[in-house]
């Protein structure tokens, strides 16, 4: 899928790493994406995302919680912390999540063997 350049993935990772504390939901939901669209592993990029996510988790909203478990899942880039919150996060908004966003929800789920039963009773 698209031109593989892992060089600028590499770059783009290290210019983002020290101001990912100015992103917002949506720039950080963006940004995994596109690195597991890409097929770009970067451990140190997701973790940091992930740290900077949690705090402001309540700001996502079902799209940007959906791409984001979903670029985790796709990368098989383990943060049980971060699944918890956007677990916690998405069930009071799930009525907002369309279908697309509840499938990739679940998958993502699924694949990272994370359980989370007032997620999938709700």
């Amino acid at each position: 899928m698209g031109h593989q350049h892992p060089m600028l993935f590499d770059e783009v990772a290290t210019a983002a790493v020290p101001i990912i504390d100015t992103f917002n939901s949506q720039d950080l939901a963006n940004t995994v994406n596109a690195f597991a669209k890409m097929d770009h592993q970067h451990p140190m990029l997701f973790d940091v995302v992930a740290t900077a996510a949690i705090p402001i988790i309540d700001t996502f909203n079902s799209q940007e919680l959906a791409n984001t478990v979903n670029a985790f899942a796709k990368m098989d880039h383990q943060h049980p912390m971060l699944f918890d919150e956007v677990a916690r996060a998405a069930i009071p908004i799930i009525d907002s999540f369309n279908s697309q966003a509840l499938a990739n929800t679940g998958n993502a789920f699924a694949k990272m063997g994370h359980q989370h039963p007032m997620l999938f009773d709700e």
